[in-house]
Order: C-alpha cells, then structure tokens, then sequence
C-alpha cells in the first residue's frame, strides 16, 4: 500500500490525492481544492494515519496559514470519510440521504472483528485480511454531515466555483459530484471507478448511467474517479458501455432465473471484461441490480454479499474448493 504523499495537481488550485492502486479494496482518491487563502476537501482516506498523510500533503500544497474550511462528502462508505474527524473545525456537506446509508455501513469496530475475528482458514476471513488487514481502522469516531442538502449546493473557495449535485441514488443512496465549472474538471466519488471492477451497493444501473451522461453533458477535460486513475471524457464513455452491457447482462440472466452469484460466476467465466480487476465485485452490483428487477425494496445484506464474493476469489484463487452458494 503507497501511504507516501502523492497529492498530484491536475488544474489550477486543483490537486488529486491518488493512492495509486488497483485490485484492492479501501484505496480512494481525494482531493484539495485552494484559491484566495481558502481550502476545501473532497472527501478523506479510510483510517487516521492515511488521512494524517493527506492532510500533511494538503496543507503544504495550501501554504502557511490556510485552514481547511470544509470538506465535501461524495458518499457514506467509510474509505471516503472515516477520516473526516481529523479536519477539526471545518464543516462536513454531504446529501441528506447520506444519513440512511451511515445507518447501515459497517462501523470500524464490526470491520476490525471481520479482520480479527473470523476464521482465516474460510473465505470470508481470508477475503479480510486481504483485502482490509492492511488498514489500522482504530481510533475512528464516525463523523455525521453537519450540512447537508438536497438536489444542488453551489459554494466559493475564495474566487473559484464550485457546484455539488446530488446523483444518487447511485453507488449509494446519497451520492453526490463535485463539479469545478472553470477548471473543467468533475470529482465524481464513486460513481465512477477505473480500472476495478465496481460494486453499487444501490443503483439501479441506469441511475449510475445517468449520473456518468450528466457529467459527459458538461463537458469535463477530467473526471476523478473514486478509485483509480485520473479519466478524460472518452474514459468515461469506456466505463458508461461497461455499465450498459453489464445491466443488460443483468437483465439477460435473471430472466434465466440464475441468482447473482450464479450470474457472477457465469461473466467471470465468459472473461466478459478481462481488463477489469476484483471480478468478484459484480455479485454486489447484480444483487443490487435483481432487487431492482424483482421490485424489492430491502437494504443489501452486506455481510451476505462479502461472503459471496470471498467464496467466489477464493475459488479463483485456487486456495481450496469450498461449497458454492447460488
């Protein structure tokens, strides 16, 4: 894991905090926006120590005396929040709806038990160590929104605009992007993710499509994913087909009545899209999808949804046979 400072500038008063990594789980991108001795954050790292990092790399890019006025929270998923505590002072904006989605993310705690506490010898306890044995999640107090809104939020840092838009239910229920008018540049959370495969805990699909569409209308020069490398629009139309065949995979499979594991493990097997790495990801994603199909309303059983892509990455790992669920 690269915890060295890498807040790279991409547009002026614009940096990236890009931890580099594909394949893995927990490693999102942040970033810092400065103008007029003003500073504001688009989300924080997972854990305390990689938000220490950030937050020494942001403010030696802000310079001597330039607080941190807030920071802007794309989502509820703790790899882009459950830092928030460190930035002392500044107000945390993020959509009224990321309030439902805290309710049920997993707490650091129950995360540390599933890293701790399960048995590395069975794939889940296998999947956690990991993918998450590598982050010290103690110390951390999850931070509630002290601003939230609905729909669109426009703000200053200093003399530059910035344009928050509420897109979810998406990714999450709560998702929103931040957009940089005069910079041409989208931070597009979760929403978006490149070079991973990804995994929507909400959706439908044709939200998540919808979202991306919103943000190629506005004719970006970059859009920040929430995981991986930096995209340029045609990137983004790549990950907008990617997204449109797996909903229309979706849609194919369940009609033939597989379960999203089953349907999981059919893609994986076809190699539909070899480029993309955690392949397991896709049984969150078309679980997600089916409820939307199936007209059901209930929350996704995450600890269920871990399982099934631990027992599918642990076949393909070749670790040992296991009894397949779906």
């Amino acid at each position: 894991m690269n915890t060295a400072p890498t807040l790279l500038p991409i547009a002026p008063g614009v940096h990236v905090w890009a931890p580099g990594s594909t394949g893995s789980w927990g490693l999102a991108n942040c970033g810092l926006l400065t103008a007029g001795g003003q500073a504001v954050l688009i989300d924080t790292p997972y854990t305390l120590n990689l938000t220490d990092d950030f937050l020494a790399a942001a403010h030696e890019a802000a310079g001597p005396g330039v607080d941190i006025s807030a920071v802007l929270t794309t989502h509820g998923n703790g790899d882009h929040s459950w830092g928030n505590q460190r930035v002392t002072g500044a107000e945390i904006v993020a959509t009224h709806r990321t309030l439902e989605h805290q309710c049920f993310e997993p707490s650091p705690e129950q995360l540390v038990h599933l890293v701790e506490g399960t048995d590395p010898e069975q794939p889940l306890g296998w999947y956690f160590r990991r993918h998450f044995g590598r982050f010290d999640f103690g110390g951390i107090t999850v931070q509630k929104p002290t601003k939230t809104f609905r729909d669109r939020m426009d703000l200053r840092v200093g003399d530059m605009p910035v344009e928050l838009y509420e897109v979810g239910p998406a990714h999450t229920v709560g998702d929103l992007v931040v957009r940089l008018p005069e910079q041409r540049v989208v931070f597009a959370g979760d929403v978006v993710f490149a070079g991973d495969h990804v995994c929507h805990w909400s959706g439908p699909l044709e939200s998540v499509v919808g979202a991306c569409e919103r943000i190629l209308g506005w004719e970006p020069e970059l859009i920040v994913p929430g995981h991986g490398p930096v995209l340029d629009p045609d990137g983004l139309r790549a990950h907008i087909g990617y997204l449109r065949d797996l909903a229309e995979q979706a849609r194919t499979l369940h009609a033939r009545g597989l379960s999203p594991v089953a349907a999981a493990r059919h893609l994986i097997e076809e190699d539909r899209y070899p480029d993309l790495h955690l392949p397991e990801r896709m049984v969150i994603t078309l679980a997600s999808e089916f409820r939307h199909l199936d007209r059901d309303e209930a929350e996704p059983d995450i600890l269920s949804l871990m399982d099934d892509c631990s027992r599918i990455a642990w076949d393909r790992a070749g670790v040992a046979p296991v009894p397949q669920a779906g």
